[in-house]
């Protein structure tokens, strides 16, 4: 097969960076001060999704998504009321084919420039565009094109016999999307990732061939320099050495003719996962060096973490360059194999943002590309319980971000995909799967599906409370109770149905309305988290389940990212540093450069690539496998938000074994910075008011702020933005 070549001078024309966090505060969104490209909203997000997404290859074929795909609307109205003091020239630029009007009179033409009449008037755009999102951009020294603006999809209007317009009060609008394309001519359509060259750190050239190792994992486009020559050339890619050197199974694998007379560059249209690269080449071909062009999403890393432990230092900062790996167009579960939008793999995604970058629209366009478009067909992803992560997420991002516009642009998707979700309960109301649905919890060797699984009801459960804190929001009274209904009735079967006794624990799923003996980690560590539990239960599936070595292991870093969150949640955060010091330090001790999709330790050499029956078919780069960064800023630096966007929030730091640490936890409006030790912790904080909660020996001293003794051991101090504490205490 002949690939197509692209030359350094196109890719590097591609290559713009075009990205800006848009933070959206309170209850109204604000109006940008700067012209920007605007679209319906979700729009842009779903065009751009389905091409990341069919980009994926495996050795040379092309691989789509198993899921069904959305498409933009291809004719949008948009409008803007205006009232400016003089007449004034606008700049306009679009994305199709469009009609221009001032107060509802068609301007002739395709205009690029126009007069802005003084007063109070409208200017409105329809746009067709059936390759690409529907698009414009108006800039006069007063009228831009922002996310105030109106949009439509339909704008249900008629025209009488007597030629006068309707009225056009039945068209819901909603206000635009956009994404920081500022200029222009930087075109949403025309949107590519920047990149920059990377030299390798070590080649071994021979007469056909050259192995190339870039020292870490990477992402990008291979440059071969100086070809000449006519023949094949092949380039097998590698995340390990063993990888690339295996001419028959790699994932990846890209073949080529060449004929070049003249010694000349070329690189690679198709961007590729890979530390390792084995170029072999035959003919009268000649190749004298190898680069690359490393391809990134130029978000910026806030977030900090550093303490006594080099070996947690190693593993936070392996755990920022998964993440900065993953972090695309959208977040993504690997670079390597799947590339696609994953529902699961992106919630954990989002809470890793929170504590790295906090780049808000990273999270909103994931999650909207998710969703896609009415009606519902399926689960996200075809996965239940994907589907309930995506309704978590959105009051997950707006209690720490409190951008309520989101949650109004997005709110009637929630309500008809939750419609879909409760109309797939079974006589009992609860979600078991049926035809067309993956049940997927986890990669676990013989984990059962069957039947009524306690897992999906305390996900669908969770969700029910995520929809009435929405609805609240939206001041939908009836949707509120309606939901919150749901979610009680839910949770008093989850316990009824489900708990057991003798086992101390919820077991795993019923079958024909009978309880199954299996207990498994998965619903007892969430219901940990979610705080479904007593105390007296809390305790129980810790003892039981959590430490008991009996119940079945967990072996991706998916599931133990959430079972090493119930175990900090219940105070275990000495326990949980051994365990990350064993499980991502393990990784590193088998030379990981990012984290994996899995580890198992009982596995040798090249077995610990393998998977999904093909011998390098796991992903070493997964974004999954960065949760340390989430664990170590909220229950080690212990910092979380407790009103939305930060207005409030608590930290309580714990230790757990560390003589100290320090670090930067990124919000909406600024930083908070922690240093903590075993006698000191200072804090300083840009953003809302806090609470410093920690235990004490002594009653600590603060000479900048009261200390307040609650229960337990337990002191508070008050922390208020723009000042710095010092705290003496003695750690318990």
């Amino acid at each position: 097969m002949k690939y197509n070549i692209l030359s350094i001078k196109r890719l590097n024309r591609w290559a713009f960076a075009v990205i800006g966090l848009i933070v959206i505060f309170g209850s109204e969104v604000q109006a940008q001060t700067k012209a920007t490209w605007i679209w319906y909203p979700g729009d842009y997000e779903i065009w751009l999704s389905n091409k990341m997404q069919n980009r994926r290859t495996e050795r040379g074929s092309f691989f789509p998504p198993f899921w069904k795909l959305d498409s933009h609307y291809v004719l949008i109205d948009f409008h803007k009321d205006y009232n400016i003091a003089s007449a004034e020239e606008a700049e306009i630029a679009v994305e199709g084919q469009y009609n221009l009007k001032i107060d509802g009179k068609a301007v002739a033409g395709y205009p690029k420039k126009i007069t802005l009449p003084a007063g109070k008037h409208r200017i409105s755009l329809k746009v067709y565009n059936q390759g690409a999102v529907p698009a414009v951009f108006v800039k006069s020294a007063h009228v831009v094109t922002d996310n105030t603006w109106q949009v439509t999809f339909e704008d249900k209007e008629w025209i009488d016999a007597s030629g006068k317009t309707s009225d056009i009060s039945a068209t819901q609008y909603l206000q635009a999307g956009s994404w920081n394309f500022n200029e222009a001519n930087t075109s949403p359509s025309a949107f590519r990732l920047p990149v920059k060259p990377i030299q390798a750190v070590a080649k071994d050239k021979k007469a056909n061939s050259i192995f190339v190792d870039f020292g870490k994992e990477t992402f990008g486009f291979v440059k071969l320099h100086g070809v000449k020559g006519k023949g094949n050339i092949t380039l097998y890619f590698g995340e390990s050495k063993e990888e690339a050197m295996s001419l028959t199974g790699g994932e990846l694998v890209d073949k080529f003719e060449v004929n070049q007379p003249e010694s000349s560059d070329i690189t690679f249209e198709g961007s590729r996962a890979f530390r390792y690269v084995n170029v072999v080449f035959d003919g009268d071909v000649s190749i004298g060096d190898v680069s690359m062009l490393y391809e990134y999403l130029p978000v910026e890393q806030r977030g900090s973490f550093k303490c006594s432990d080099e070996q947690i230092n190693k593993i936070w900062d392996v755990s920022a360059y998964t993440m900065e790996l993953n972090t695309r167009e959208f977040f993504i579960d690997g670079i390597k194999r799947d590339r696609w939008v994953w529902s699961g793999d992106a919630a954990q995604s989002y809470l890793m943002n929170y504590y790295l970058y906090f780049d808000s629209p990273s999270v909103t366009r994931t999650m909207s590309a998710l969703r896609g478009k009415d009606p519902v067909t399926s689960h996200i992803n075809t996965i239940m319980d994907y589907t309930f992560y995506w309704f978590i997420s959105i009051y997950d991002y707006y209690q720490h971000t409190g951008d309520k516009a989101y949650i109004e642009q997005t709110y009637s998707r929630m309500q008809s995909m939750m419609d879909y979700c409760l109309s797939r309960r079974n006589k009992n109301g609860l979600m078991q799967g049926l035809t067309g649905d993956w049940v997927f919890i986890d990669w676990a060797d013989g984990l059962s599906k069957q039947g009524e699984v306690s897992f999906e009801q305390m996900l669908l459960c969770r969700s029910l409370e995520s929809m009435a804190l929405c609805a609240n929001i939206m001041k939908d009274t009836k949707g509120s109770a309606k939901y919150g209904a749901l979610a009680k009735d839910l949770k008093a079967k989850l316990f009824t149905y489900y708990w057991n006794a003798q086992k101390h624990a919820l077991v795993h799923s019923r079958i024909n309305g009978k309880q199954t003996a299996n207990v498994t980690r998965y619903a007892n560590m969430f219901g940990i988290f979610f705080n479904y539990f007593t105390e007296a239960q809390k305790q129980d599936v810790k003892k039981y389940v959590l430490m008991n070595d009996k119940v079945q292991k967990i072996v991706t870093p998916y599931m133990r990212f959430y079972e090493l969150e119930a175990l900090c949640a219940m105070g275990e955060q000495d326990y949980v540093l051994k365990q990350m010091k064993d499980y991502w330090g393990g990784m590193l001790n088998l030379g990981a450069t990012s984290f994996w999709e899995e580890y198992n330790p009982d596995k040798k050499g090249a077995e610990h690539y393998a998977m999904y029956g093909r011998p390098f078919g796991k992903s070493l780069c997964h974004a999954w496998g960065a949760s340390p960064i989430y664990l170590l800023g909220k229950y080690y630096l212990g910092v979380k938000p407790t009103a939305p966007a930060y207005a409030q929030y608590l930290i309580e730091p714990k230790l757990g074994g560390l003589q100290w640490m320090e670090g930067t936890i990124p919000t909406p409006k600024g930083d908070i910075k922690l240093k903590v030790s075993t006698t000191q912790i200072k804090v300083t904080a840009d953003t809302g008011t806090g609470t410093l909660r920690i235990k004490s020996k002594t009653k600590p001293e603060c000479s900048d702020a009261a200390v307040k003794a609650t229960a337990n051991g337990y002191y508070e101090i008050s922390i208020q933005k723009g000042k710095s504490y010092t705290v003496n205490y003695k750690a318990v």
